[in-house]
């Protein structure tokens, strides 16, 4: 800058007087000259042309469209997913050994002989019980929206199970064993039953597939704090970004992306605004009712930084209680005995095949009936298996193929989202 003090500088030169009117322009030099880091350090966002570009691009990362391609990702983002637990778990040596060594000390109580085993087998059989609900409920929600669907295929059967049971043998006082792997009517049977007896019945079981629904939400909110904390910002979080610039601005951009797009983006806008503007109550409200967008909400409580304890408090008392008992309600209402005895005769009322499609229900629904009053220790006759016990068999095992087919595409797709974010950041 010492050059401008000569006695060439004091000529008319345009391009010396351009240069000085468009260093700070560019360099964003200041006094201090710490705006040019700060300029070099502000990250590359990307067009919305671009991102639809990525998006289409890692969409195709699928199983049947290129195998090879999503089958090499995914083995890769395994083993970037390991080296980060490795890691991890050695930052945290110290609670990884106490950890070990609680289990160890509890495995050994668990084999030392003594009078206290008559207790460990109760407290066993509970821990494991409660640990099946909760891998359901986990598996049910993980996975940014790829999560296997265990309420229809698990926690639904066995509320209606326990339904039908109920109203048939008037109790709930199933002998136990063999309660919960079958249901068997008690010796003394009752003359009533009301849906809130069933309701706490199965009450431990809907608590503990709740509480794992509302674990498995916790991916997105920590992945998008660790974003926020980096510096680093994701794609969903930066298209979130715009449309709430584009929604204060008013601009036209927004209103031909919401044509373009329906009514996704207005959805996206609302669960922002709502967890913003009512926090707890809010987040509370998006885990209340069914909401294919919760995970948006988990990602914007991480990346506004909202404490943990105030995101997974509230998503644990909507999931694990209100709609659980939602959940429960509405099963119980459907299969009680009055109402499945309506439906099966309106089936009989369809013309043509009505008759030939009401007779296998009846004929499992009476099947269902009569092992519920078969002894305990009495063999069972082997029955031929209905059409209906088939197909849901069936349907059990394309839907869990399904889901692992969707963990591998989403890995794959994870990994691609990491190369991404290297770019990006080799950019910058």
């Amino acid at each position: 800058m010492a050059g401008y003090n000569t006695p060439l500088a004091s000529t008319p030169d345009m391009t010396n007087t351009r240069d000085r009117k468009k260093a700070p322009r560019e360099t964003g030099a200041t006094t201090n000259g710490s705006s040019t880091i700060q300029k070099a350090s502000q990250p590359t966002k990307m067009t919305e042309k671009d991102r639809e570009v990525i998006k289409a691009e890692r969409g195709a990362l699928v199983i049947w469209y290129s195998p090879i391609r999503t089958l090499y990702y995914f083995l890769l983002e395994t083993l970037a997913l390991t080296r980060e637990l490795i890691v991890g778990l050695w930052r945290r040596k110290l609670s990884v050994l106490l950890f070990l060594i609680s289990c160890l000390s509890l495995y050994a109580l668990y084999k030392l002989e003594g009078s206290h085993q008559q207790y460990v087998s109760v407290i066993q059989r509970q821990v494991l019980w409660c640990s099946y609900w909760v891998g359901l409920g986990i598996l049910s929600s993980v996975g940014l929206g790829t999560g296997l669907h265990t309420f229809l295929l698990y926690l639904g059967p066995h509320i209606a199970a326990v339904t039908l049971a109920a109203f048939e043998c008037m109790s709930v006082d199933f002998p136990q064993p063999p309660y919960p792997d079958d249901i068997i009517c008690p010796e003394e049977e009752g003359t009533s039953m009301t849906i809130w007896t069933i309701m706490s019945k199965v009450r431990l079981e809907a608590a503990m597939w709740g509480a794992g629904t509302a674990i498995g939400e916790l991916p997105p909110y920590f992945m998008a704090r660790a974003a926020r904390l980096s510096g680093q910002i994701d794609e969903e979080e930066e298209e979130l970004e715009e449309l709430l610039k584009e929604k204060e601005a008013g601009s036209a951009d927004l209103k031909s992306r919401r044509l373009r797009k329906g009514v996704l983006d207005r959805a996206k806008i609302w669960v922002h605004d709502l967890v913003q503007r009512v926090g707890f109550l809010g987040i509370l409200l998006c885990a209340s009712i069914p909401n294919p967008l919760f995970d948006l909400a988990g990602i914007t409580c991480g990346h506004f930084l909202v404490p943990f304890w105030t995101f997974f408090g509230a998503t644990l008392i909507g999931k694990a209680i209100i709609k659980m008992h939602i959940q429960k309600l509405f099963v119980i209402f459907t299969f009680s005995e009055h109402h499945v005895e309506q439906v099966i005769h309106l089936i009989g009322t369809i013309p043509y095949y009505g008759k030939s499609l009401q007779t296998p229900f009846k004929e499992y629904l009476h099947k269902q009936k009569a092992k519920l009053h078969v002894k305990p220790g009495t063999e069972q006759s082997q029955d031929t298996p209905s059409w209906l016990s088939w197909a849901f068999e069936k349907l059990v095992l394309v839907m869990v193929v399904y889901f692992v087919v969707s963990i591998v595409n989403s890995m794959a797709q994870n990994y691609h989202k990491r190369l991404c974010q290297k770019d990006k950041e080799n950019k910058d």
